[in-house]
């Protein structure tokens, strides 16, 4: 039970404003623990209202397939391309320091169990009734769907309007019985089911759980499980209204839809701005628009974070060079640490050291160009360049050894020419533990999650074609 001198002095505004709902009319909010864990009802207080995000579990027996479009958060910035890179350098950093720091301590997961808010690309779809528009950042490292709502206490800028439950025919509260309120890690009842969510930079989303109608391309989809956040702030600076959890949990959009599978092919980043379809069900087809054999690698489960899409990764060749890594640096440790993740919200891959070390080791070796200082472009391994080497640059191959799959990716998802500085760039960077494959390394490749069969399939595509 919360203590009312709490509420008082810490949360008295949000407390204020629940109040002030018409549907909140009791005097206590309880809290209950949805994790074993003893902590005491301030700690755990403290943690409920600063927690973010909400979703929900209702499969929707679907038989067709939905696609629509992802815009990458830097579209139709007017950024120079060095720019680009370097905004994508700058959030790919800031994200793998907070994950590194939440994996080290999966332990933490009942306490913190939210991601940076920062993402790299917005999915456009509808709410309600009448349907309002919402861009979402795409988090396969999230399970939870959460939006802005309308009466705001405190909300961060958005271009479109705020969404405003009362004016939507097909919004009705979620119960504290419901089994999307219970399969939050904490949970207060007012009688409705209040979420909370506390993102790793400080961004915090407040609100109610909700059901209500959405809308992907020209289909509706109803009974949806969302967060609707009347308490919102942070570090939210790419045009979203929320955010939409694709991960493995019960509560991710993908697990709500019911349709087991879903693909992605992120378009050039640093060239023409174009939008990048996302596919569901029977629509997340990889022989469509393939370039090459379709390989698969499965999923492994970590029991400690369930909710990102872990790999298993053998080894790396840069050139005709299988790298001498030991295996324990990509390995999934019993202590939930380590391990290798392919993540959306992650721009550009990081590697566990010591596998890092022996890529650059190897690039070094083999790239025969002066090296030059990297710090323009935020990179650690640059190479020199003129107008008169750059058509001629011999550049090793990379390939990824996972588990029954090679992915040898193209030299522009990972080598970076930069005329204007005259460098050419690793576009990777180390990490202390986990190992990030970000969606540069997936630029113009097919990639397809398969929940019910249980593995990543992927094949070149050109990706603006599909």
């Amino acid at each position: 039970m919360i203590h009312d001198h709490f509420i008082a002095t810490e949360y008295k505004p949000i407390y204020i404003y629940i109040n002030k709902i018409s549907s909140f009319k009791s005097n206590k909010i309880f809290l209950k623990e949805r994790r074993k864990q003893n902590l005491k009802p301030i700690q755990m207080t403290s943690i409920l209202l600063l927690l973010l995000l909400s979703l929900s579990s209702l499969s929707l027996a679907l038989s067709h397939g939905l696609r629509t479009e992802l815009n990458h958060i830097d579209a139709g910035g007017k950024f120079t391309k060095l720019e680009l890179l370097q905004r994508m350098v700058h959030r790919s950093k800031t994200r793998a320091r907070y994950l590194s720091s939440k994996y080290s301590n999966p332990s933490s997961q009942t306490s913190i169990q939210a991601h940076p808010s920062n993402g790299e690309y917005l999915i456009s779809l509808s709410i309600g009734t009448p349907t309002k528009p919402l861009a979402l950042t795409l988090d396969t490292g999230s399970d939870l769907i959460w939006t802005q709502c309308q009466p705001c206490l405190q909300c961060f800028d958005q271009p479109l309007p705020l969404y405003n439950p009362s004016n939507s025919s097909t919004f009705s509260d979620l119960s504290c019985d419901s089994d999307l309120c219970k399969a939050l890690p904490y949970s207060a009842c007012h009688k409705q089911c209040l979420y909370s969510y506390f993102y790793g930079d400080g961004s915090l989303s407040v609100g109610i759980l909700g059901n209500e109608a959405f809308t992907l391309g020209t289909t509706t989809l109803p009974n949806i499980g969302f967060g609707c956040g009347f308490y919102n702030g942070g570090i939210f600076t790419s045009n979203e209204s929320g955010i939409a959890g694709f991960g493995r949990g019960p509560l991710s959009l993908i697990s709500q839809l019911g349709y087991g599978k879903f693909s992605y092919c992120f378009t050039s980043m640093l060239g023409e701005s174009k939008s990048s379809p996302v596919l569901f069900g029977d629509a997340a087809d990889l022989t469509m628009g393939s370039n090459g054999t379709i390989q698969s690698t499965p999923f492994v489960t970590n029991p400690l974070i369930k909710t990102s899409y872990y790999l298993t990764l053998n080894g790396i060749t840069v050139g005709t060079m299988l790298l001498k890594i030991p295996k324990s640096t990509f390995a999934l440790k019993e202590n939930g640490t380590g391990g290798v993740i392919i993540d959306s919200g992650t721009s550009i891959t990081s590697l566990a050291e010591p596998a890092y070390s022996q890529v650059k080791i190897a690039f070094l070796s083999q790239v025969k160009l002066p090296v030059v200082n990297g710090s323009v472009e935020g990179l650690d391994l640059c190479f020199g360049i003129s107008n008169s080497t750059s058509q001629n640059i011999e550049v090793p191959k990379f390939t990824f050894h996972f588990e029954g799959a090679d992915l040898e990716l193209p030299k522009e998802n990972y080598m970076l020419e930069n005329a204007s500085s005259g460098t050419m760039c690793l576009v990777m960077s180390n990490s202390s533990d986990s190992t990030l494959i970000g969606n540069f390394q997936q630029q113009n490749i097919h990639v397809l999650y398969d929940l019910e069969g249980g593995k990543l399939s992927f094949v070149p595509a050109q990706c603006d074609q599909l």
